[in-house]
């Protein structure tokens, strides 16, 4: 069984995803491990520019256990990407360049149309009995907005708008104008649309509102959830939704996210499928012979 490993560099979090690629059965994977650690990189650098020394080396040595996790599950090919943090960090390319000396692992910045289309491409054409759909990827430095209509991506668009920056308040009302504008401009054409969301708040959401997975659920759920979420303290929270201490926070900002881009685009309904950029990464390295890099200790 071919194993790969997929390495998301978020703004909030850092994910490890192994899944073994099932012999006989044409892209099915099962997944072998999830591991999150909750650094924040985005706080550093969405306030000053730059990720701290601090911040630098809790990477390294996540970036470590992930290795020796990977070579423990005999992984044969790996992915790491890093998403908006990493892309405005000014010292980006220095810490990318001793991870490289020290661990020898590869660190790719990709561009946020990219990030969009890589998860995008996991369900585009699973979803075909709806044929307009906006896609929500909400991270913690930006998101990433998709057009998919029957089945084929239309339109793609990143913008500064995540949840580590929200809390920050760092969002200004001319960005929001912009995300507002991009959305009915780009989905006035379409009569019906519904809302596809990913990332791990869109995840919890799925969770508290006890539907399955990738079962639609209504704009006004959304809003019940949204109006309790708010109802209750930080530490009330995390006791009654069973919120990790780091999600408690930034899942109100991002259910923000997903409401307004509702509204904008006239979508009634949101479906979750628990996907996101590890597992876009994934099927990438699996289809495309030049993705993945070979795992060597």
């Amino acid at each position: 069984m071919n194993r790969y490993a997929a390495i998301d560099i978020g703004s909030n979090a850092i994910r490890l995803l192994i899944v073994g690629l099932i012999p006989n059965r044409s892209k099915q994977y099962r997944k072998i491990s999830l591991i999150r650690v909750p650094i924040r990189l985005g706080q550093d650098v969405f306030i000053y520019n730059k990720i701290s020394k601090t911040k630098a080396k809790d990477l390294l040595k996540t970036l470590k256990s992930f290795k020796l996790l990977m070579f423990v599950n005999k992984v044969d090919k790996y992915k790491i990407c890093a998403t908006s943090a990493m892309r405005e960090s000014s010292n980006s390319k220095k810490i990318i360049n001793t991870i490289y000396e020290k661990l020898g692992l590869k660190i790719n910045v990709i561009p946020g149309k990219e990030e969009a289309a890589i998860i995008a491409s996991v369900f585009a054409k699973d979803f075909n009995n709806y044929n307009n759909l906006l896609y929500v990827d909400v991270g913690g430095g930006s998101t990433e907005l998709t057009i998919i209509n029957k089945g084929k991506i239309v339109k793609s668009k990143s913008f500064k708008i995540g949840t580590v920056r929200i809390l920050n308040n760092l969002v200004k009302t001319k960005v929001w104008a912009e995300y507002e504008k991009w959305i009915r401009n780009n989905t006035k054409e379409y009569k019906y649309i519904s809302t596809i969301a990913s990332g791990g708040n869109a995840n919890k959401l799925l969770k508290i509102s006890g539907k399955k997975i990738a079962e639609p659920m209504s704009i006004d759920l959304i809003k019940e959830i949204f109006v309790e979420l708010n109802n209750h303290s930080f530490d009330e929270r995390v006791i009654k939704f069973n919120l990790n201490i780091d999600r408690a926070d930034v899942i109100i900002p991002a259910t923000e996210i997903y409401l307004k881009s509702m509204k904008f685009s006239k979508s009634n309904q949101i479906i979750i499928p628990r996907i996101g950029l590890a597992d876009g990464i994934i099927r990438k390295i699996d289809t495309e012979k030049d993705y993945g890099d070979n795992l060597t200790i």
